[in-house]
Order: C-alpha cells, then sequence, then structure tokens
C-alpha cells in the first residue's frame, strides 16, 4: 500500500491546545486518529491523548501486518479508551470525567473503515468532489435533522458546540461505524476537530486539493481556518492520507 500522509494541530486562538492526533502504520494498514478534549469539561486534554494513545497502542499490537477485522478493532479500541478515561478519573478522584471526541480510520486491502463519537468529521476527497462522510453527535445536528435548522446556519447556531455522545461520558458512547469503503488511486481521506472545518466551507477545502498535494494544500487550509477565525479560532487539527 501506497499512501502520502499528512497531520497538525495548531493552537489557534485558544490558551491550550486539548486536540490529539496521531497515525500509526504497518506494511498493509493504516490508523489515523484524531481527538477533541471537550473544553467544557477539566482535563479535555488527557482525554484526547488517552483516546489517541489507547488506539495506537492497540493497533500495533494487533496490525501484524494487518487487522482481522478492522471494522471489529474500531469498535473495541475506541471502547477501550473510553474505558481508560473513566479509569484514570476514578484513580485520581477527579471532581468530573475529563471528556473528548474521537474519529478514527483504518485504511487496508484497498479500503477504508471509520468509526466516530462526537463532532471530529472525516472527509472524503474524489474525483474533485468532497463529501463529509460522518454525521456530527451535537445538538444543532439534531436540529438540524429535525428541520429546524438549515445546514448552513450550523456554524452561527447559538448551540453549535453542544455535543450529546463522547468518550467519558458516564455511560457507554454511541459508536458509529461506516461500511466498508473501497478506495480509488488519488482519493484523499482526511480526519479532522471542528477548529479545522468549521470556519472552512466545503468548496474551499476540494478547491486546494484539486491545486496541491495534501503537503502544501492541508498547510494551506489550516492558515485559512486560523485567519478565518481570528482570534476565537479553536484549536486546528487534521490528519490527512492520499
Amino acid at each position: 500500500m501506497r499512501f502520502l500522509i499528512y497531520q497538525d494541530s495548531r493552537l489557534g486562538g485558544r490558551k491550550n491546545n486539548e486536540d490529539r492526533l496521531g497515525y500509526s502504520y504497518s506494511k498493509e494498514a493504516l490508523l489515523m486518529v484524531v481527538a477533541d478534549g471537550m473544553g467544557g469539561h477539566l482535563h479535555g486534554e488527557i482525554a484526547a491523548e488517552i483516546a489517541v494513545q489507547t488506539i495506537v497502542q492497540a493497533f500495533q499490537r494487533e496490525a501484524q501486518p494487518k487487522l482481522a477485522d478492522p471494522q471489529r478493532f474500531l469498535i473495541d479500541a475506541i471502547t477501550m479508551a473510553h474505558l481508560a478515561i473513566i479509569g484514570l478519573a476514578a484513580a485520581r478522584q477527579l471532581p468530573e470525567t475529563p471528556r473528548t471526541t474521537c474519529i478514527a480510520c483504518i485504511v487496508q486491502d484497498g479500503a477504508a473503515h471509520w468509526a466516530h463519537v462526537g463532532d471530529s468529521r472525516l472527509y472524503l476527497v474524489r474525483d474533485g468532489r468532497i463529501e463529509v462522510v460522518t454525521k456530527d453527535h451535537s445538538r444543532v445536528q439534531l436540529l438540524v435533522d429535525a428541520g429546524r435548522v438549515r445546514p448552513e446556519a450550523m456554524l452561527v447556531h447559538p448551540e453549535r458546540n453542544k455535543i450529546f455522545n463522547c468518550l467519558g461520558q458516564m455511560h457507554l458512547p454511541r459508536i458509529d461505524l461506516s461500511r466498508k469503503t473501497a478506495l480509488n488511486y488519488d482519493d484523499t481521506l482526511f480526519l479532522c476537530s471542528d477548529g479545522f472545518w468549521g470556519p472552512l466551507p466545503p468548496s474551499l477545502m476540494v478547491d486546494a486539493l484539486q491545486r496541491n498535494n495534501i503537503l502544501k494544500s492541508m498547510s494551506e487550509l489550516i492558515d485559512a481556518a486560523e485567519l478565518r477565525a481570528g482570534n476565537e479560532a479553536d484549536n486546528i487539527s487534521v490528519v490527512a492520507m492520499t
């Protein structure tokens, strides 16, 4: 399997970066993961760090050289990350459990599998078209689904940051799992936190990706997200592969 990969995370306008991200690969499989620690709760960056470390370490143990069942792996690894966050909070007697979103993707045998919790997203870019292939676990997404808010109004809605599903919550999270998706030559997948996708219209993303490879285009897009969000910019994180 041959691929080009890029990752970066920026502070934005915040005092701390609570995003964590990473990737790992063997001869026959690739893992990408992004976690966005929830700033409305204590130690969001710890929850994000645990999520990424737990999933990456599980991949490195099991991808020998590929996973027996990528979808089962995603469910088990994300659940394991959730339980590790709960365990840390109990061991340290924290007043509340740290929380984080999580999006993880496996590529092997010419296909992609992904799973997510929260509002970190995965995009697929193919033949000059871009598609969000995850659905946010957010209050405003529920309003869009109910027809009470138009999709273009999501980014300015006062409840846009309210998440109803995350790692570290008191009950097991709902993990949304993709179908197996065959990949074509030159397809691009990217996983990102809301600090990346929030300020950027899809048309701008796909335009940048058509002009340059992901090493240049993703760097340009992070700059654009930071500039567009200004002083209110959230942490900005993305992992991309072509």
